[in-house]
């Protein structure tokens, strides 16, 4: 969301269900201390700010394509007083000026449909990722049929800002099959499992080995 209008009516949107929904299973999940994340995709960083509250000890880097996005992270990292452990940057996958092998969790929501190749996703995974770190990445389910995408947005977001409104229908219709997603990480040769969860996502977690 390179537009600032479409990044201010994301930021802006009620995700606080789904947002809550990824960080209550990777607590559940992952109930050793996690220490250094990075967060793919991390928007206005809502999801990692509800992450730092919940683990006073963890670091994260929260990486964004977006300039508006980054801006509107940046401010809500300031404003909850979490500079000092969570770090915002620009930058796109793959291609990312951080170190291979750094992190013990990789971290993705709703992100995985937005990219041309989604197998850049898993690719960065393990390339980003220690022995053992732990992928947990959320995304939506490609409903059946475009009737049922708009009926989802209706059912979801009727009050929502026509532009948020909008994206969210095209992203449910970029968005991958829970088999599309299993095709992928077979591919990637990733040991990674798909499951539904809630109405409208799937999670695809695991451990690299």
């Amino acid at each position: 969301m390179a537009d600032a209008e479409q990044s201010l009516a994301y930021a802006n949107a009620d995700f606080a269900s789904s947002n809550q929904l990824f960080v209550d299973h990777l607590l559940v999940d992952n109930p050793q201390a996690l220490k250094d994340v990075i967060d793919l995709g991390c928007g206005p960083c809502d999801v990692m700010l509800r992450l730092a509250e919940a683990c006073p000890d963890i670091r994260i880097t929260a990486v964004d394509g977006s300039a508006a996005m980054i801006e509107l992270a940046t401010q809500a990292v300031r404003a909850a007083n979490h500079e000092a452990r969570i770090v915002v940057m620009q930058g796109y996958i793959p291609g990312l000026a951080l170190r291979e092998h750094d992190f013990d969790a990789i971290l993705s929501k709703d992100l995985l449909h937005h990219l041309p190749d989604p197998m850049v996703l898993w690719r960065e995974a393990r390339r980003l990722g220690r022995q053992g770190a732990a992928v947990h990445v959320m995304d939506l389910i490609r409903p059946a049929t475009q009737e049922d995408a708009r009926n989802i947005v209706e059912t979801v977001a009727p009050d929502e800002h026509p532009i948020l409104k909008e994206d969210f229908y095209n992203s449910l219709c970029a968005a991958f099959t829970i088999e599309e997603v299993e095709t992928q990480i077979r591919q990637a040769g990733l040991p990674l499992r798909v499951t539904r969860v809630g109405d409208r996502h799937m999670l695809i977690k695991g451990a690299l080995r």
